[in-house]
């Protein structure tokens, strides 16, 4: 979900006032914050791989580079955040550059609050665009200066949007005020409820995107995607599950009466999992398939896309992180499989348009001590073992994979390290965009391979991965070149033994001698600038020789230097150790 999870008993507003109290007096400064038993997890996680590998249990990868596993669509490609004014700030220029730069594969951006009113002043889980507002008569006023800077930014910075249609502004909300939030204290005010008047509402869609087609063209707009509020199962959505239905139909009549060729979806629900949000899911595809359009009378509700939201579970248990990956593809086996039994969409594309191991990203670790994995290596193993697991669940269920998107971004304005769900800091790169960088040289030929040290689906599902590793693999090919992602994941961060790997690869060209081989490597000390920033004492306000060098160690860094190996009968052996929680990635080319 969008930051929040209903009832989790680790967000603030749950929390008992004593201890929330108690965890405000331990935000900062940020020095305390590498001392302190909140940052236990973390430490633990840095000193995982300093144990020896055990050879006596190795594990074997096996690699086929002649024969094809189909293919690998760039399902990682997807980001979003609740903050769209800091889409064009210093940070998230950087940010989204950085991202459009991870590989050859066009990124999608998802946003909140493209409609919300307001000067466009940034915060925690607030954004706004004053789109539409009244004059001194009542008559509307549209407005799309803020608009055009987010999408200006994205169109210079090489990003595709994912236009998300919300929220709703303050001059058509049946319950305007209090209108702006202030989190944590508050959340889901004025602009989570439905418009007073269904028929204005629709004039602002249509002319947001009769605006875009002016200002970027029709047949750019035609290949966004456009989906209908956020998560209105829940308290993003002060309506009625039939209100919603009714805002679909207006909205996905508005767009289409400005683009005939526009692509509507939705509904971005919760959980899958959960009684409650299947439920939902599985009424609004009734509605889309069987329903009357409450906009045109008509039974012909469009649908080009279908999206729900996925989640894990982060905790402290004995002071280290414990995640829990099962939750998160237990969501998405269960969407899939409700796609899967309405036998009319099994073709559209799906897109998991929130997916990540928890549902706080404005929540810092100072605070929230369970959310330290973000800036470690666990994440980036985690977001491969989520990415290998979303593409064999679609598989499974015949599912149109087209988007897994990381609910994550910047914050600018935070302390260094803060800790909320990001891909940088301060300019500085964190350990999960270097995954997205490693994931960004895969290419969209995958070839067999096999791990002996992977689990079983049904039975990550089931108990997924505690006091035990999965140790996994994904190869592509092409003419000259082929990249073998191989990552070594758990549950919980707590130091262990780093895994021997005996890796062979078949299948290369015949009469071939010579490969070269470069291995990237995301571990606790490699591609991760907070094992540096502990190595300097943590200082909360860097030199700028300091923050070169934080710069430098965000970066994504080779193991060893480029190296030559011998071929022999068209194949080669290697032997990698892979800590705890690392990513490694293999490329070989000739």
């Amino acid at each position: 979900m969008s930051d929040m999870r209903p009832f989790i008993s680790l967000h603030p507003l749950c929390r008992p006032a004593g201890a929330w109290l108690l965890a405000l007096a331990a935000l900062w400064p940020v020095q305390s914050f590498a001392q302190s038993s909140n940052q236990a997890s973390v430490q633990a996680s840095i000193q995982s791989s300093n144990q020896s590998s055990d050879h006596s249990q190795a594990i074997s990868i096996q690699v086929d580079a002649s024969r094809s596993a189909g293919s690998l669509p760039p399902v990682w490609a997807w980001i979003g955040y609740d903050e769209p004014n800091n889409t064009y700030g210093d940070a998230g220029i950087y940010t989204l550059k950085q991202l459009a730069q991870s590989g050859t594969h066009t990124v999608h951006a998802r946003t909140h609050n493209l409609l919300t009113t307001g000067d466009g002043t940034t915060a925690l889980k607030w954004g706004s665009t004053n789109a539409f507002t009244r004059d001194a008569n009542g008559k509307p006023v549209y407005d799309w200066s803020i608009v055009d800077r987010i999408f200006d930014t994205y169109r210079a910075t090489g990003i595709k949007p994912l236009v998300e249609i919300g929220f709703m502004p303050q001059a058509l909300s049946t319950s305007p005020i209090p209108y702006q939030h202030h989190w944590p204290q508050t959340f889901a005010t004025g602009w989570s409820y439905p418009p007073v008047n269904y028929d204005e509402w629709a004039e602002l869609v249509y002319r947001w995107v009769q605006h875009m087609v002016q200002r970027y063209g029709a047949r750019e707009v035609s290949t966004w995607q456009w989906e209908v509020w956020n998560e209105p199962d829940i308290f993003y959505w002060h309506g009625t599950a039939q209100e919603y239905f009714k805002l679909y139909d207006y909205t996905v009549t508005a767009v289409r009466r400005a683009l005939p060729r526009a692509h509507v979806g939705g509904p971005a629900s919760t959980s899958p999992a959960s009684e409650h949000a299947a439920a939902f899911l599985n009424a609004f595809l009734d509605h889309c398939l069987h329903g009357i359009n409450a906009a045109t009378g008509k039974k012909s509700v469009p649908l080009d896309f279908v999206s729900f939201h996925a989640k894990g579970r982060a905790a402290l248990i004995d002071n280290h992180v414990q995640l829990s990956i099962a939750t998160q593809l237990r969501d998405i086996d269960a969407g899939f499989a409700i796609v899967e039994s309405f036998r009319a969409l099994r073709d559209l594309p799906v897109l998991i348009t929130e997916s990540d191991p928890e549902s706080c990203a404005a929540c810092d670790v100072a605070s929230h001590p369970e959310n330290g994995y973000r800036l470690t290596s666990q994440y980036a193993s985690y977001e491969a073992e989520v990415l290998n697991g979303s593409l064999a669940l679609a598989q499974r269920h015949h599912i149109n994979l087209q988007g897994n998107l990381t609910w994550a971004f910047t914050f600018p304005g935070q302390p260094l390290f803060a800790g909320l769900r990001a891909f940088s800091t301060h300019d500085i790169d964190l350990p999960l965009m270097n995954a997205f960088r490693m994931f960004g040289k895969l290419n969209d030929k995958r070839i067999e391979a096999v791990s002996s040290g992977a689990l079983n689906m049904d039975d990550m599902l089931s108990a997924g991965v505690r006091d035990r590793t999965d140790v996994n693999v994904i190869a592509t090919r092409s003419a000259h070149q082929i990249n073998i992602l191989i990552w070594n994941y758990r549950d919980d961060a707590v130091p262990a033994v780093s895994q021997a790997i005996q890796l062979a690869v078949k299948g290369l060209p015949s009469g071939l001698h010579n490969v070269q081989l470069r291995q990237w490597r995301i571990d606790d000390t490699h591609s991760n600038a907070l094992a540096a920033w502990l190595a300097m004492n943590s200082p909360p306000d860097p030199s700028a020789t300091q923050m070169q060098q934080l710069h430098d160690a965000g970066q994504l860094q080779l193991l060893d230097a480029p190296q030559w190996i011998s071929a022999e009968n068209d194949m080669i052996d290697l032997n990698i150790d892979e800590p705890s929680q690392a990513v490694a990635l293999l490329e070989l080319s000739w």
